[in-house]
């Protein structure tokens, strides 16, 4: 496993790292022990950051990770996010005391006193032009519920706007085959101002494991049945933004670029970790065969230039238009 350091944290976290949202639900049937088992296998091989959120399973999977810390004696970091419990889910929201209760109720779902790493959870643009809400996380830190604290952001407008504040460790980011832009000057940026970037959604839902096909049915719980047009939060969020059959046209294309001895999902991923100024890409799973896959992708060899220039190459004539302007 390689590690990196994670902004000005002091940590260094693992490439491949476990993102819980699949545990907590809306993707599906989910299974509590095969969840814990997949979650153990990661601690095995490797992976010492798992990154969570107050509504996955509304607090399903913050209380899987605080049962992972009683049964594991290894050091590991466990990030969450707070701020969409509010409905409606409004700027004003983001205040002193909802903030606080979300910290708390948070602290008690790890079995915590002290969270690791608190990002906000894609608030509205207008709270990142809001230095009153940094500077609740800054007397949260104070206080001693915060170690640290970044954000999660829609858009690379956002992510740029908040690592203005000192206080912004990480900036979590949708980032992979299919969504490039963060990687034309966001990256810069951050990297400049020593800020981790955490690559979220880096399967694109799952259409670069390369096993969805127009066949391929979703449980009426699974976000990839009904948010595709942003019906329940932002679409970006679910492949990607991408048409879904323009998204498996994509992935054919893509097949052939795939060195051999590799799956597509290590390919994606290891695309990712191409990128110097991402610190982990956080992958979903929830069986420990997932975890596996993912794992792996951390132990290839780098991508060639030529495949590297292939990929961008059909991001630009196929995938450009659909999605590069709108985050």
């Amino acid at each position: 496993m390689e590690y990196r350091e994670l902004g000005r944290t002091g940590w260094k976290v693992s490439a491949i790292s476990f993102g819980a949202w699949a545990i907590g639900g809306t993707w599906g049937d989910v299974d509590d022990k095969e969840s814990l088992a997949a979650l153990h296998r990661a601690l095995d091989l490797g992976v010492n950051f798992f990154d969570t959120a107050d509504v996955y399973g509304d607090g399903r999977s913050e209380r899987l990770l605080r049962q992972l810390r009683k049964e594991r004696r290894e050091e590991f970091h466990i990030a969450t996010k707070a701020g969409r419990r509010l409905d409606p889910h409004v700027a004003g929201g983001y205040n002193r005391e909802n903030l606080t209760a979300f910290v708390d109720r948070s602290l008690k779902n790890l079995g915590t006193d002290s969270i690791d790493l608190l990002q906000l959870h894609c608030p509205p643009t207008e709270v990142y032009y809001t230095p009153e809400v940094f500077g609740v996380l800054d007397d949260l830190v104070i206080a001693g519920k915060l170690r640290h604290y970044g954000v999660s952001v829609e858009k690379v407008e956002e992510g740029l706007k908040a690592i203005e504040y000192p206080g912004v460790q990480t900036v979590q980011i949708i980032f992979n085959i299919f969504r490039q832009r963060p990687a034309e000057l966001f990256f810069k940026e951050a990297q400049r101002r020593r800020v981790g970037i955490l690559a979220r959604v880096p399967l694109s839902s799952g259409l670069l494991t390369g096993k969805l096909t127009k066949n391929s049915t979703f449980a009426a719980d699974d976000h990839r049945n009904f948010n595709r047009h942003g019906e329940a939060f932002d679409r970006g969020e679910t492949f990607s933004g991408l048409d879904y059959d323009i998204g498996l046209q994509a992935v054919e294309s893509l097949r052939t670029l795939v060195p051999p001895g590799q799956t597509m999902a290590q390919f994606a991923l290891r695309w990712i970790l191409m990128f110097p100024a991402v610190t982990c890409a956080i992958p979903g799973a929830k069986r420990p065969s997932q975890i596996e896959e993912n794992v792996g992708a951390a132990d290839l060899p780098p991508l060639s230039e030529s495949v590297m220039a292939e990929i961008h190459k059909l991001y630009e004539n196929k995938i450009r238009d659909h999605v590069h302007n709108y985050w």
